[in-house]
């Protein structure tokens, strides 16, 4: 993923006009100070999509963890729980 440097200093003082680059570009801000990255700036959209992406990528990690722990059960079995929540 492509990202934008800025110092501190720059977004302390066009705060305003970087936001509006970001809804535009789309591109995230990787915030510097004293040449070390600090923080990220991104716009609402990708910070979206990013959490999203993270919560699927969450609940496959988690099935992943069931599956080498051994939880598992029968396509059939699976079926009857489901049946509860669908009558």
């Amino acid at each position: 993923m492509h990202t934008i440097m800025k110092p501190v200093t720059e977004i302390k003082r066009y705060a305003t006009e970087i936001m509006a680059e970001l809804r535009e570009t789309h591109v995230p801000a990787a915030i510097t100070e004293h040449g070390e990255v600090g923080a990220y700036m991104v716009d609402p959209e990708t910070f979206e999509a990013m959490a999203s992406r993270l919560e699927i990528l969450e609940g496959i990690a988690l099935g992943e963890m069931d599956v080498a722990a051994g939880r598992t059960m029968s396509n059939t079995e699976a079926k009857k729980r489901m049946a509860k929540w669908f009558a």
